[in-house]
């Protein structure tokens, strides 16, 4: 009997152990979706459709909050631009950023290389500048879709 107990201490102490690191590892995960969030910008991205072959654009935005300023001296830029299936070809793997009332706008050139919907990424790669000495270069995610249609 007292063999028994024992057994199933253990068995309640794994299952615990078990769902205290379920637990630390969905708040990981809450941090580091918070952590994206930015003070300084916002990112602004919209999936595209368009007709396999034929070249499209996607407007890629980051725009700047209020208190922060575009590092204009900063090579500005999407890089790294990719296609999980490689469904997508790119114009280029570099697109450099505009400047259009306080926001970086990257005009990816793109073609759908196949029909149906492809998941895409890149990296923005960015300068601002906050008050008056405090800058700042960061590297943020670029995640959309494109649609091919036929």
């Amino acid at each position: 009997m007292q063999q028994s107990r024992t057994n199933s201490h253990i068995r309640l102490l794994r299952v615990l152990v078990l769902i205290a690191g379920l637990v630390a590892a969905l708040a990981g995960s809450v941090r580091a979706l918070l952590a994206e969030e930015s003070e300084a910008y916002v990112v602004e991205v919209s999936d595209v459709t368009a007709k396999v072959g034929e070249p499209a654009v996607m407007l890629a935005t980051l725009r700047i909050r209020d208190g922060y300023r575009i590092l204009h001296a900063y090579n500005n830029r999407v890089i790294a631009l990719s296609s999980y299936d490689d469904g997508v070809a790119f114009d280029s793997k570099m697109v450099p950023a505009t400047v259009q009332e306080s926001a970086l706008v990257f005009a990816v050139g793109l073609r759908a290389t196949k029909a149906g919907k492809h998941p895409i990424n890149g990296i923005f790669r960015v300068g601002y500048i906050h008050g008056t000495d405090e800058m700042s270069m960061v590297s943020v995610r670029l995640i959309a879709n494109v649609t091919g249609t036929e």
